[in-house]
């Protein structure tokens, strides 16, 4: 009888397969992107860079606290540099719109959204705070610096590292008085939106 019919024993389950962490695949994909985006060299002229002048470092950053987060960043990102004893070509967007402009026009074709700090060497984009934070913590960003003008250890005289000036020509009013067409008021055109200019002393050596 069927029920004397010894029941047929249970096939074995296949073991399981070993779980396999992804996280070595995630790392070797972090850093290839990060890599690509370390060493994408934006255009030739981006800078203007004269002969000798191939590890000028430009950092565009904003000295606003509006946003915690981005000024935390962008002061992390100048005390990495300055303790680096480079000069580096401050680039402050909060007190020129060109400089924002400027970074746009490099940057802004980019799916990721633009944000601050931004750092460049030698004309090539190195990315924001993380990158810059990672290449300082392994080492890499002491070598890649390498060979850049020193930096001046004192505090500027002119502008006392606000890297601006008052316009000695409207006096920071934007409005200056011209003799042409019959006399009158004119917009100043030495000087930014903030009636600033460039302090002479400090970055000098670092105009484009």
């Amino acid at each position: 009888p069927y029920w004397a019919s010894p029941s047929p024993s249970p096939s074995p389950s296949p073991s399981p397969s070993p779980m396999v962490s992804p996280a070595p695949v995630f790392h070797r994909v972090r850093s290839a992107s990060s890599a690509f985006r370390t060493w994408c060299t934006p255009p030739e002229d981006l800078f203007g860079l004269p002969p000798g002048e191939e590890k000028r470092i430009v950092l565009y950053f904003t000295s606003l606290r509006v946003v915690r987060q981005t000024f935390d960043d962008c002061a992390d990102v100048r005390t990495i540099l300055r303790g680096l004893r480079v000069a580096v070509d401050e680039r402050d967007v909060s007190l020129d719109a060109g400089f924002m402009r400027e970074l746009k026009g490099i940057l802004g074709g980019r799916r990721r959204p633009l944000s601050l700090p931004q750092v460049f060497i030698g004309g090539r984009h190195f990315g924001g705070a993380e990158e810059i934070r990672r290449l300082y913590e392994t080492g890499e960003l002491k070598r890649y610096v390498e060979g850049a003008a020193p930096a001046v250890v004192a505090v500027c005289e002119g502008c006392g590292d606000f890297r601006f000036v008052l316009c000695r020509i409207c006096s920071g009013s934007r409005r200056c008085y011209s003799e042409k067409g019959g006399g009158g008021f004119r917009t100043c055109t030495a000087c930014n939106e903030n009636g600033l200019v460039r302090c002479p002393l400090c970055c000098a050596h670092t105009a484009v």
